[in-house]
């Protein structure tokens, strides 16, 4: 019986944080108010648009969508959108393509990574199975395509390079850094391919489709992939948590999966035996459970690198690319959407889920 799920919120208050650490006491009061308003536009065209006439489409598709989810990029775009005239019908369009896009770049992440949870409920594919779950993903991919197609060129060919990207970082990630590529350097790319991009995107098309000044497009889209890249990294941190009540998966679900993450990969930067030998026993681990092992196996290990300096590191690194992030803004005027902005860059490096 496939699991009934509460339809999602609209409410910025339990995504990321966002209604306490980017728009309470900003100097305009209304922006909260504008954006939760675009948002609830945006999630009334998103359960359109997964809804499918099918009915096994119309269940799978519906899945991860009514468990929730941040809405990071809509919430951008809508954002960015206000330095221009405001959230257009065009902005709402663009916004739920993009969370189409990255919906179902979760069915395929969750098939890829064996992942067994999303978003506190049992992944599409432990439900319907692997094929289903990737031509779901497939569908939502395709009804991302059509709402950009309605813009015109310019929203395809956006849309066409950012699922270049979304799916080249995957294919890297999966195949791993080639003989010569520095494994840090390398992970750092994966990332602005698989998260930064779709933020960017989404940062810049609220500018576009809003019409505000085309000199802002480039600091959104350095802007947005930054941003990204410390979400991504923060999330690797989030991956060892002790308690999947908030996270949502099991503690080290990339790492079991055989998926390197930030921790594991700056401990090849270390040449002391206790992180050496830690390294050995996360990478036997992982051998076992492709195996056939039980994934408890790391259990211990992945305590350990909990603990770890590396993970202090990974943490530091995500305050570095949400400063950089902020950098970016510079060109920006002063106001309410850039001090929101600037709050958004810092939440994504400072969250528990």
């Amino acid at each position: 019986m496939t699991p009934r799920l509460p339809a999602a919120s609209t409410r910025l208050s339990g995504k990321l944080g966002l209604s306490d650490r980017i728009f309470a006491g900003l100097r305009s009061r209304t922006l909260l108010s504008t954006v939760e308003a675009g948002l609830a536009r945006v999630e009334g065209t998103l359960e359109e648009e997964v809804r499918s006439a099918d009915r096994l489409a119309d269940v799978t598709a519906r899945y991860l969508y009514e468990a929730g989810g941040k809405r990071v990029r809509p919430m951008l775009a809508i954002l960015t959108a206000q330095l221009g005239r405001g959230t257009t019908p065009e902005v709402i369009e663009v916004a739920t393509a993009l969370e189409l896009t990255h919906l179902g770049s979760l069915y395929h992440d969750d098939v890829m990574d064996g992942a067994d949870k999303r978003r506190g409920v049992p992944s599409a594919q432990t439900v319907w199975g692997n094929n289903i779950a990737i031509l779901t993903g497939d569908l939502l991919f395709s009804r991302a395509s059509q709402l950009m197609a309605r813009r015109g060129e310019r929203a395809i060919q956006l849309q066409a390079d950012t699922f270049e990207r979304l799916v080249l970082g995957q294919m890297h990630e999966t195949v791993g850094p080639a003989e010569g590529d520095e494994p840090v350097d390398f992970y750092l790319k994966v990332l602005a391919d698989k998260t930064g991009s779709l933020i960017a995107a989404a940062a810049q098309c609220g500018v576009i489709y809003s019409g505000a000044p085309e000199e802002f497009e480039e600091p959104m889209v350095v802007f947005g992939e930054k941003a990204g890249v410390a979400f991504q990294l923060l999330d690797d941190v989030i991956d060892l948590s002790p308690d999947p009540s908030e996270t949502g998966k099991v503690p080290g679900t990339d790492l079991r999966a055989g998926v390197p993450t930030m921790p594991y990969l700056l401990l090849g930067h270390r040449s002391d035996e206790a992180s050496m030998d830690l390294r050995a026993r996360i990478d036997e681990g992982q051998e076992r459970i492709a195996a056939g092992a039980d994934p408890s196996v790391l259990d211990g290990p992945l305590a350990e690198l909990r603990d770890h300096e590396t993970t202090s590191e990974t943490l530091a690194l995500a305050h570095q690319w949400s400063q950089e992030a902020i950098d970016a803004l510079a060109p920006l005027p002063d106001g309410a959407v850039r001090e929101a902005l600037t709050r958004f860059a810092r939440a994504v490096a400072d969250r528990s889920a």
